[in-house]
């Protein structure tokens, strides 16, 4: 029937398309998900407005689209988002299948205001981690705050992950994260000391009622530590630290993908890293190293 002929044509594209964002344009495992995604998403919408197939739609039904996700409430940064991928879908067709005209070609993205976010100074960094003692608690905590800082995981990431998610051996962790995918993370020497003391002294303690628990950080009745008692331990350490700022696990992963960009790394690795879908969530941090790129164009430029 015609109806299943579309049906087949789409998802014989949807592998096509997946392919070209691969191949030609070099996207990540992530970024093609979210990609495929937005397009069915875009394919939903179409079907409600009874347009038909992806291929009927114009310029009208992408601006209609843009103004339902404007009136559910998605941030702007969702909806360019969601307009890129629709625009290089149809870039895509046009390539591949001699579609004339783009709908999503002229349509302008909504600007998205610069938002401030919080993080640390290096030399605050090495402030924070030099609080901890050399208590079970104090050992337990160094390493959170180290495992943190030296990977840029989520809070859900660290309370969820299992001493098996350690290779220490190796030097790195193991990261289910939100995506389907696990990405695998470099952990530095200070982090790798830090979890070695933790595993060897301060976990066995720990746990010695409840010997059976997988999670790498638990608290003093052996269990998983929860979000709460996350945020009650870096609030803690925030307040003597004295940073004039909440010491959340935000903070601390902005202040992994601001230093990361600040010393060299480029925008797609540290994408990979932060296990973002969309690049554009990566790129919000690049504001705030321009003062030091000016700084070192100052300090390498002849004539500068």
């Amino acid at each position: 029937s015609a109806a299943s002929d579309v049906y087949k044509r789409q998802n014989m594209d949807r592998e096509e398309f997946i392919r070209y964002l691969t191949e030609e344009k070099n996207a990540s495992y992530n970024t093609c998900r979210a990609y495929e995604r937005d397009v069915e998403h875009f394919a939903v919408f179409l079907n409600k407005r009874d347009v038909g197939d992806l291929y009927h739609a114009v310029n009208a039904d992408v601006v209609s689209y843009l103004m339902e996700l404007k009136n559910l409430g998605r941030s702007k940064s969702t909806v360019n988002r969601k307009l890129a991928s629709i625009r290089t879908y149809y870039g895509f067709l046009q390539k591949t299948q001699g579609l004339k005209e783009n709908p999503a070609e002229n349509i302008r993205s909504p600007k998205i205001a610069k938002k401030n976010i919080d993080f640390l100074e290096p030399s605050e960094i090495e402030t924070l981690m030099g609080l901890p003692d050399d208590s079970e608690k104090g050992m337990r905590d160094r390493a959170i705050l180290e495992l943190l800082y030296a990977t840029g995981i989520r809070a859900g990431e660290i309370i969820s992950m299992e001493t098996a998610d350690l290779n220490l051996r190796m030097g790195f962790v193991t990261c289910a994260g939100e995506n389907i995918r696990a990405r695998i993370i470099p952990v530095g020497r200070m982090a790798r000391n830090a979890l070695e003391i933790y595993m060897e002294q301060a976990r066995p303690r720990l746990i010695r009622n409840n010997e059976d628990e997988n999670h790498l950080f638990v608290n003093f009745q052996g269990k998983p530590i929860t979000r709460q008692g996350l945020w009650k331990i870096l609030k803690e350490y925030g307040r003597r630290a004295n940073l004039g700022i909440s010491l959340t696990p935000q903070t601390i992963r902005n202040s992994f993908a601001v230093h990361m960009l600040q010393n060299g790394a480029d925008i797609k690795s540290l994408q990979e890293l932060m296990g973002h879908e969309d690049i554009s969530a990566t790129q919000v941090y690049l504001a705030f190293t321009k003062n030091r790129i000016k700084d070192v164009y100052d300090r390498a430029h002849p004539r500068a």
